[in-house]
């Protein structure tokens, strides 16, 4: 079990080292012609993780399972597999502790993250198809090297992180009824729902998927881990095969409902965030404005809904 305690231990372990992200009332809206629920958009609040430190919501979870590592295995390093954003967290912590670091991204990660890893001077493999063909290699390489292994979502230390944003959002906003959080392996959003209804039983919680990459939408369907045959998103950020039992628990007990949508409406809600508000996000950051604005959370009034964006990028202008 997470407890509450959990996620107040993991905020205070990180916070020297995080940006407090601002949250801001999406409001007086311009152009919204192209979206389906133009005439029942509901108030709506973005918690801006793009703007945290190493440019998403992964440094979070990262730093906490690195700080929580034992000297010994911290000085070995750390190693992990990526879609791109949870990389660049864990160089974030491994530079902060001052220890190597080896990323293993898999063929499909979009070229400007590529280079994005490559730019920071470090050890950047691209391995296999698919993330989880990546994942194999990392855990391969942790084992052979004695390098710290940091799992991108399946880690009680990760999530507590990820959860994180759930205390800072419910204290900058707490009149909100509604959480919608992207969902690629299940770290965020099971961080974040958990520690919103151990601190609001009552507030709804919606995850988002690609229609490509529906795995813990499967996953609860079956009631058990499911693995996709294949993915088929250009948001790879959110497209593992598998998610972790871990994971499908604590989504299963604290998520209300898995919306799907497609990559073209993320890509139209992407270009949305630019023109109405200036923000420049990757694609799997517009998921959950992609779920608001074409009606897909499952409630005709969802009341005040509060929106994690997750990630910074321009994959989502391509």
């Amino acid at each position: 079990m997470i407890e509450l305690q959990d996620f107040r231990t993991a905020r205070k372990a990180i916070s020297d080292h995080m940006r407090l992200t601002p949250v801001f009332a999406a409001r007086n809206f311009g152009d919204i012609s192209g979206f389906v629920a133009r005439d029942r958009i509901p108030e709506m609040f973005l918690k801006l993780e793009n703007m945290q430190v190493s440019g998403s919501f992964k440094a979070r979870g990262a730093m906490n399972a690195a700080l929580a590592l034992e000297p010994e295995q911290r000085s070995a390093g750390l190693c992990t597999a990526s879609g791109g954003n949870h990389g660049m967290g864990v160089i974030n912590a491994a530079r902060t502790l001052g220890v190597p670091v080896k990323i293993f991204l898999p063929t499909n990660t979009p070229q400007p993250k590529v280079k994005k890893l490559r730019a920071q001077g470090v050890d950047v493999a691209l391995i296999g198809a698919v993330w989880d063909d990546a994942n194999r290699a990392a855990m391969e390489h942790a084992h052979e090297s004695g390098m710290a292994y940091i799992h991108p979502f399946a880690d009680p230390k990760v999530i507590a992180g990820q959860g994180t944003i759930a205390l800072e959002l419910l204290e900058q906003q707490p009149d909100l009824d509604t959480l919608v959080v992207a969902i690629g392996g299940g770290g965020l959003i099971a961080g974040v729902a958990t520690a919103a209804r151990l601190l609001r039983p009552s507030i709804r919680v919606i995850g988002v998927e690609p229609t490509g990459a529906a795995t813990l939408f499967e996953s609860l369907k079956a009631n058990e881990v499911a693995t996709l045959p294949s993915v088929n998103t250009a948001a790879t950020s959110l497209a593992p095969r598998q998610s972790s039992a871990l994971n499908v628990d604590l989504i299963g007990k604290n998520v209300d409902r898995i919306a799907l949508v497609s990559d073209e409406e993320m890509q139209k809600s992407a270009k949305w965030l630019w023109k109405e508000f200036g923000i420049s996000v990757e694609l799997s950051a517009a998921a959950g404005i992609a779920a608001v604005m074409n009606d897909r959370l499952g409630d005709p009034n969802p009341g005040r809904v509060g929106v994690i964006v997750c990630g910074t990028g321009m994959d989502g202008f391509e």
